[in-house]
């Protein structure tokens, strides 16, 4: 197995705890994007003895399409709204419609985190150091809406954590961090499932009972 490949998310999350050392013992927020980027942070939670919440992203769709971004809605206190402003003009996007897509993806944001967390409240980053997780990042839309949304979350820094990324992704998302820990970015980078032996998909249940196994707030 080369360096670029996992055996699965564990392999990848242990992999990650370990050139994540340098953060025990001091009070991070382990942040993980779910559903793939779960197991993953919680390894790095664990190796570091951390709290490890959540951080739902839900994208905002246009008009033409859903599928589409326009921006994102990211979890936390206050829930964050992230738009492609540049988009948004460009396609002469309403604010009715923002409106509208920020209260249907509000709601959907809502039911997942009574799903997840069973109604606790969402993640917050005032004045903290966060670490953001995910299993690993192709286009980057989504890490970089959850930076954007931390930042204005307030968080003081944000250190984000994969274990594989597209190199244009991964340049631009370097560029609008603090730390940038990414274990491989592969040329000829085609889909994060590529760099696994195992890369099942987990149901919520799953997803559930991995935060019911990890700290979610700080230790003492």
């Amino acid at each position: 197995m080369t360096t670029d490949h996992y055996v699965d998310r564990r392999d990848a999350g242990r992999r990650l705890a370990a050139r994540l050392m340098h953060l025990e013992g001091y009070s991070i927020l382990v942040l993980a994007l779910p559903r793939g980027g779960v197991p993953v942070a919680q390894e790095i939670a664990l190796a570091l003895k951390a709290p490890m919440q959540l951080l739902l992203v839900r994208k905002l769709g246009a008009p033409i399409s859903e599928e589409l971004g326009i921006g994102a809605l990211v979890d936390g206190q206050p829930v964050q709204v992230v738009l492609n402003d540049a988009l948004v003009v460009r396609m002469a996007i309403s604010d009715d419609h923002i409106e509208a897509e920020v209260a249907r993806q509000r709601a959907e944001l809502e039911r997942r985190r009574a799903i997840f967390q069973g109604g606790k409240g969402p993640p917050d980053v005032l004045e903290r150091h966060v670490v953001l997780v995910d299993d690993g990042v192709a286009t980057g839309s989504t890490m970089m809406a959850a930076i954007q949304g931390m930042r204005a979350g307030g968080a003081y820094r944000i250190t984000v954590a994969v274990p594989v990324a597209a190199p244009d992704a991964a340049r631009e998302l370097a560029a609008s961090v603090d730390e940038w820990i990414c274990l491989a970015e592969p040329e000829g980078f085609n889909a994060v499932g590529d760099y696994y032996e195992n890369f099942q998909q987990y149901t919520d249940a799953d997803v559930s009972q991995m935060l019911a196994a990890t700290p979610d707030t700080d230790l003492a």
